[in-house]
C-alpha cells in the first residue's frame, strides 16, 4: 500500500501548537514509509474562513519545515465535485432532501433534553414526508444512515472502537443553500486524494463513524484511521495561551527555533527509550504512528525552553543570523551598529535560552545603555573604582587588536599591577560597559562593545565615579 497522509486545517485562526503536531506526525509517517504528504485546506465555512489564516498556516509549517508533496488543494475550489456526489447519494437513496423547519427541529431537541435523551434528528424525512413543512423555503439534504450494526474502527492509536449505528443520526451533507458540509467533504476528498492514513487529533472520534458510512455509500476504500490525544497543561486542563496553546508564530516571536519545536512536539506522546534529542533523519528513521501513546500528553514549557537552548548552543551560527537580526530589529537596534552577528552568537550561545533572550542579552553591543543598574552602580562605581577603570582604559586602549585574548591580558595585566583581585576590577569595567552587572566574561564583552564604545563608556564611568564622589 502506497503511504498518503493528510493535513487538512480549517483557515479559522492560526495554526496552533496541536494542528501542528498533528502535521508533524502525518509528515513524518509520509516520509518514513517513502509515501505522500498532502496539504488541504478546508475552507467551505466561508463565513470564517479568512485568507490571512491561509497565509498563516502556509507560513508556520514552512517554518517548521513541513513541506507538502500536493497542495494545498482548496475544498472551496471543490463545490461542483461535492455536488455531484451528492447527487449520486440522492440517485441511490443514501441521502434524500429534509424539508423539517428550523422551528420543528428546535422543539424536537428541547423535547429529547427534558427525556434525558441525545438530540438527534429521528428521522422524519426519510420517507419523504414533511416537504410541506418549509413551503418554498430550499431543502437540505441528509444521508440515510444505516439504522442497524455497527462501525468498528480499528484505530492504530486507540485500538478497536465500536459505534452502533443506532446512535447515529441523519447528519446534514448539504445546507439549504447547497453548500456541503464537513463530514461529508472530507470523504469525498480522502476518497479522490486516495489518502492512505488520516491521523488528525482525537476530538474527530465521534466524526469517525459517519465518514465511514458515508465512504461506504461512495465505495471508497477505508483508510486507517489514527486519533491523536490532545495536548493538555501541566495541571491536566485544557491548555490556554499563556501554557502553549498558541499559534506557532508565536514560538517563534518568543525565539524559538523550529527544529526545537518539532523535536519538542514529536516527544509530546510519542518516544523511542529514553532519548530526548532527535534529529529529523532520526524522527523520520523511527517514527511509527503505532507508537503514538493513548494517553493525553502534558505540555511542558521549561522542557522545551530546555531542548531550544540545546539547539542554540549547537546550531550553525549562519543559520541563526538571520532570526537573531530579526530579533535585534524588534527592539529598534541597528545591527549594522556592532558586531558582526557571527561574532554575537558564539559568544552569548551557551547563555541564551531563546533568541529573544539573545538578542536582550546583547543589546549593550549595539546601543549604550540608557542607565546604569541603580544597585550595580551603587556597588560597584564607587570612588574605590576610578583608579582602577582609569588604569586599565590606558592599557586598553594602548592595544593594537581587539581580540578576546589580549584584552583578557590587559585586564588581568591592570588587577595584578594594582593588586586586585581581578572581579575587583572586572566588575566595576562591567558595569561600565553594559549597565549592569551581568554579562558574558570581561573579554567577550569588551569584544562585542567594540574599541569606541569601550572607552566611551570608560569615560562616562568614570564621570559617574566622580560625580557619586563630589556629592559624598
Amino acid at each position: 500500500m502506497t503511504v498518503r497522509t493528510r493535513f487538512a486545517p480549517s483557515p479559522t485562526g492560526d495554526l496552533h501548537i496541536g494542528g501542528a503536531r498533528t502535521a508533524l506526525f502525518c509528515w513524518l509517517y509520509a516520509r518514513r514509509n517513502g509515501g505522500s504528504f498532502v496539504l488541504r485546506i478546508e475552507d467551505t465555512d466561508r463565513e470564517r474562513s479568512t485568507q490571512a489564516s491561509v497565509a498563516t498556516i502556509l507560513e508556520g509549517l514552512s517554518w517548521l519545515g513541513l513541506d507538502w508533496d500536493e497542495g494545498p488543494i482548496y475544498q472551496s475550489e471543490r463545490f461542483d465535485r461535492y455536488r455531484e456526489e451528492i447527487r449520486r447519494l440522492l440517485a441511490q437513496g443514501d441521502a434524500y432532501y429534509c424539508y423539517c423547519s428550523r422551528e420543528r427541529l428546535e422543539a424536537l431537541r428541547e423535547a429529547q433534553r427534558a427525556r434525558g435523551e441525545k438530540p438527534r434528528y429521528d428521522g422524519r424525512c426519510r420517507s419523504g414526508v414533511g416537504r410541506s413543512e418549509r413551503g418554498d423555503a430550499p431543502p437540505v439534504v441528509r444521508f440515510r444512515n444505516p439504522l442497524s450494526r455497527e462501525v468498528v474502527v480499528e484505530d492504530a492509536i486507540k485500538g478497536r472502537i465500536a459505534f452502533a449505528n443506532a446512535e447515529l443520526d441523519d447528519f446534514v451533507i448539504a445546507r439549504a443553500d447547497g453548500t456541503p458540509t464537513y463530514n461529508f467533504t472530507v470523504v469525498v476528498d480522502d476518497i479522490d486524494l486516495e489518502i492512505s492514513h488520516v491521523i488528525r487529533g482525537d476530538d474527530h472520534v465521534n466524526n469517525t463513524p459517519r465518514q465511514i458510512n458515508v465512504l461506504r455509500a461512495l465505495g471508497g476504500t477505508e483508510p486507517v484511521y489514527a486519533h491523536v490525544p490532545m495536548i493538555l497543561a501541566a495541571d491536566g486542563r485544557r491548555m490556554s495561551k499563556r501554557e502553549g496553546a498558541q499559534g506557532v508564530e508565536a514560538f517563534r516571536d518568543l525565539g524559538y527555533l523550529p527544529d526545537a519545536i518539532v523535536n519538542y512536539l514529536a516527544r509530546l506522546g510519542w518516544s523511542h527509550g529514553d532519548q530526548e534529542v532527535f534529529s529529523r533523519d532520526e524522527l523520520i528513521g523511527l517514527f511509527d504512528i503505532a507508537d503514538v501513546n493513548r494517553a493525553a500528553a502534558v505540555f511542558d514549557f521549561e522542557k522545551l525552553t530546555w531542548l531550544n537552548q540545546h539547539y542554540i548552543q549547537r546550531a550553525d551560527a549562519a543559520s541563526l543570523r538571520g532570526p537573531l537580526r530579526r530579533e535585534l530589529e524588534r527592539l529598534a537596534l541597528d545591527p549594522a551598529e556592532g558586531p558582526d552577528l557571527a561574532t554575537v552568537i558564539e559568544v552569548q550561545r551557551d547563555r541564551a535560552r531563546t533568541l529573544v533572550d539573545m538578542a536582550a542579552k546583547s543589546e549593550f553591543a549595539f546601543r549604550d545603555p540608557g542607565a546604569y543598574d541603580e544597585g550595580a552602580a551603587k556597588k560597584h562605581l564607587r570612588p574605590v573604582a576610578l583608579e582602577p577603570l582609569l588604569a586599565v582604559r590606558e592599557r586598553l586602549a594602548a592595544l593594537e587588536a581587539w581580540e578576546a585574548e589580549p584584552l583578557h591580558a590587559a585586564v588581568a595585566e591592570t588587577a595584578e599591577a594594582l593588586d586586585l583581585k581581578l572581579g575587583r576590577l572586572a566588575q566595576p569595567l562591567r558595569v561600565a560597559l553594559t549597565g549592569t552587572a551581568m554579562s558574558p566574561s570581561i573579554e567577550k564583552t569588551l569584544l562585542l562593545a567594540g574599541r569606541a564604545r569601550s572607552l566611551a563608556r570608560i569615560d562616562a564611568a568614570c564621570d559617574h565615579v566622580r560625580r557619586r564622589a563630589a556629592l559624598s
